[in-house]
C-alpha cells in the first residue's frame, strides 16, 4: 500500500515533518517514507490512497483505560475519588459487570477509540478474557491487564484466586495474536495487600508481562499509606520490589523529589490521565519534573466513568494547557512534547517503542490520517500545533493497524457500530445506582 499527498509527522528522533510526503507499507510494516516531488512516480502497489493534503501521523497510544466502564459513562459525576469509588463504582461493578456486559462495553470503547485515532491502548479491568476477545475483533493493538484486588471482584469471587486467574489469562493470550499482549493490573496499594502486590509482581515477571498499578493518586491515599507504612506510596512500592522498567505507575500525582528520583533510577514508567484527574480533583501530576528526570510518560484517558470520553486529542490539549497555567509558563509542555507523550513516549511507557509510536522504516504500520479540510483546521502553518490545539477525534479520516486499514473515510471496517450501540443501550436501561 502507498499513502501519498499528505503532511507526515514522523515523531522520529529528529521529529521530521515531511510536507507532500508519502508512506509505503509492505507486510504490515513501513517500507518507505519520503517526499512526494513533482517528478515523483507513485510506486506500484495493491492499493494507493490519496491523503488529500491531510496529516499522516502515528496512531495514538492510550496508556490507561478501563474499557468496559463505557457502560458507566455519566453514572456518577462531581464526586471525590473515594466516595465515587466506594459508593457508586464498586457497587455498580459488583451488580452489573458480567461477561456479556464487559464484551459490549469494551466493543463500545474500541469503536470510540478507533474512530478517534487511537490504535493502541493499555487496559486494566476484570473479565480480561472477554476484553481480549472484543479488542481482537476490533483490530486494535492492546496491552490488556487482568484486574487484581483484595476483595470479591467481577469474575473473581474469591480474592485468593486472583493471581491464578491472571496466569490463566496470560497463558491463553500470549500467543494468540501479536496485537494482544496480556498484562496484570493491581488496582492500588490501598486495595491490594503487600503480599498480593508481591505475588502479582512475581507473576508478571514470570510471564514477562507489564505490571500496572494506580498509585499516589490522591492526598487521601498518600495519608493512608504513610500512616500504615511510614513512607510515601512510591517508596512503599519500591520497598517490596515493585518499581522496575516493566512497571507502569498510573496517575503518580502525590510525589516528592525523592519519589521522582527513585522512579527515574528504577526505570519505571508513568501514565497520566489529565482530564480524569482534573474531574476528580485529584491534583496535577508533575509531568515537567518527570520529563526532566528522563522518565517515560504516556497519556491515558482513564475509564469513561471518570473522564467521560476516550478522546486523546482532548487529552493532549488539556494536558498542554493545564501545565502552562499551573506553572505560569507558556513554554512548558510544548506541542511536540505532548504529541510524543501520546505516541512514541506512550509506546515506551508500555514497552512497545520498538514496534510503534513513530513513522519509521521497519516499524509496525500503525498510522492515522487527519482530514484538515475543516474550518477549524484552516490555515495550517504548523501541523503539530494543529494536532494538539485544534484537532479533535472526529477529524480522523483513516486508521491503520499493522498495515491493515480498519477505518476508511470515517467508516469502521471491523465492527457493526449500530449493533453495538443498540446492545449497550439495552444494557444501560437496567443499570441503576
Amino acid at each position: 500500500m502507498v499513502i501519498y499527498n499528505g503532511t507526515i509527522i514522523t515523531v522520529n528522533s529528529d521529529f521530521d515533518i515531511i510536507k507532500d510526503g508519502f508512506v509505503g507499507i509492505k507486510n504490515g510494516k513501513f517500507a518507505q517514507i519520503g517526499k512526494f516531488t513533482d517528478d515523483f512516480t507513485v510506486p506500484t502497489a495493491e492499493e494507493v490512497i490519496d491523503a488529500e493534503g491531510g496529516i499522516i501521523m502515528p496512531g495514538l497510544v492510550n496508556t490507561h483505560t478501563h474499557l468496559p466502564m463505557t457502560l458507566f459513562r455519566g453514572l456518577a459525576d462531581d464526586l471525590p475519588l473515594f466516595q465515587w469509588l466506594h459508593e457508586y463504582i464498586f457497587p455498580a461493578e459488583q451488580k452489573y459487570i458480567q461477561a456479556e456486559t464487559v464484551r459490549y462495553g469494551t466493543l463500545l470503547g474500541c469503536v470510540e477509540m478507533i474512530l478517534g485515532g487511537t490504535t493502541t491502548c493499555c487496559d486494566g479491568y476484570f473479565f480480561a478474557d472477554e476484553i481480549a476477545k472484543a479488542v481482537y475483533d476490533s483490530g486494535m493493538r492492546a496491552i490488556l491487564g487482568q484486574g487484581v484486588i483484595d476483595f470479591p471482584a467481577p469474575g473473581v469471587p474469591d480474592p485468593k484466586e486472583n493471581i491464578q486467574v491472571v496466569l490463566k489469562f496470560a497463558e491463553k493470550w500470549q500467543n494468540v495474536s501479536p496485537l494482544i499482549v496480556p498484562s496484570i493490573f493491581c488496582h492500588s496499594p490501598y486495595t491490594c495487600s503487600r503480599q498480593t502486590l508481591k505475588k502479582a509482581k512475581d507473576a508478571a515477571d514470570s510471564k514477562a508481562m507489564l505490571f500496572q498499578i494506580h498509585v499516589a493518586e490522591t492526598k487521601n491515599e498518600w495519608d493512608r499509606i504513610y500512616s500504615e507504612h511510614q513512607t510515601t506510596p512510591i517508596k512503599y512500592l519500591d520497598q517490596i520490589g515493585i518499581l522496575d522498567p516493566n512497571t507502569l505507575l498510573v496517575h503518580t500525582i502525590w510525589v516528592d523529589d525523592e519519589d521522582i528520583a527513585l522512579i527515574a533510577r528504577r526505570g519505571a514508567k508513568i501514565s497520566v490521565t489529565t482530564e480524569s484527574e482534573m474531574k476528580l480533583a485529584s491534583g496535577i501530576a508533575p509531568i515537567p519534573d518527570f520529563l526532566r528526570c528522563g522518565i517515560s510518560v504516556g497519556l491515558g484517558t482513564d475509564g469513561c466513568a471518570s473522564n467521560n470520553d476516550l478522546d486523546l486529542f482532548r487529552e493532549m490539549d488539556s494536558t498542554a494547557k493545564l501545565h502552562k497555567v499551573n506553572t505560569l509558563n507558556p513554554t512548558v509542555l510544548d506541542a511536540p512534547s505532548v504529541l510524543k507523550m501520546a505516541t512514541l513516549e506512550g509506546a515506551k511507557a508500555i514497552g512497545l517503542e520498538k514496534d510503534i509510536g513513530s513513522l519509521e522504516v521497519g516499524k509496525q504500520a500503525d498510522l492515522i490520517i487527519i482530514d484538515t479540510d475543516k474550518p477549524h483546521l484552516v490555515p495550517m502553518y504548523n501541523p503539530v500545533s494543529h494536532v494538539i490545539y485544534a484537532a479533535v477525534g472526529s477529524d480522523v479520516r483513516d486508521v491503520m493497524v499493522a498495515g491493515k486499514m480498519i477505518v476508511r473515510n470515517k467508516n469502521l471496517l471491523t465492527l457493526d457500530i449500530q449493533e453495538i450501540l443498540a446492545r449497550v443501550t439495552r444494557i444501560s436501561k437496567n443499570i441503576r445506582i
